[in-house]
């Protein structure tokens, strides 16, 4: 079951939202992405700049935007806060060594008044890793829990799976749509 599916059950309320996917380089974003839209995984390359995702189903429209996460491209992110509905941050749950660095850069992103009061969805991606570590540790190390200005969750998932995905995206439709 893709994006598509997820789509097809939702109410028509609401004709389009806009999500923002976030997070450092070599998180797992695009692969998200691609694999959401049911597209072929194996060949994908860093994100240099942007890649946008428009799906129609139904009449309601997603349009996701993947940024790239590199140090050098962090500070344009701002570039993209504007009428976005929610946001989508993946962590890289097998590098413990980076987690300080993307937690703070989730902390920069939360302080931002674009991006005030709108639905998270963190993705603990790689979780099909050995050397992943839980949701629950890496919400703990991050001080997810002290969050309180908006809705939130943590989901494990595997990009490469495609597992947690599908109940990570459909938590974050009803979030938007609240």
């Amino acid at each position: 079951m893709g994006l598509l599916s997820i789509l097809k059950k939702m109410k028509k309320e609401e004709q389009e939202a806009r999500i923002l996917v976030l997070g450092l380089d070599n998180a797992g974003k695009t692969t998200i992405l691609k694999k959401l839209s049911e597209e072929d995984i194996t060949h994908i390359m860093p994100t240099q700049g942007f890649n946008i995702k428009s799906i129609v189903q139904d009449g309601f429209k997603l349009n996701v935007w993947d940024i790239g996460g590199q140090k050098a491209i962090r500070p344009y992110w701002s570039n993209y806060f504007e009428n976005t509905d929610a946001l989508v941050y993946v962590i890289d749950s097998s590098d413990r060594r980076r987690l300080e660095e993307s937690s703070a850069e989730l902390r920069e992103l939360l302080a931002e008044d674009k991006l005030a009061a709108i639905p998270m969805l963190v993705y603990a991606n790689k979780q099909d890793l050995l050397q992943a570590s839980p949701a629950d540790e890496i919400s703990e190390v991050m001080g997810l829990a002290s969050i309180d200005d908006r809705v939130w969750t943590i989901q494990a998932c595997s990009a490469k799976s495609g597992e947690g995905l599908q109940e990570g995206m459909e938590w974050l439709i009803g979030a938007t749509r609240k």
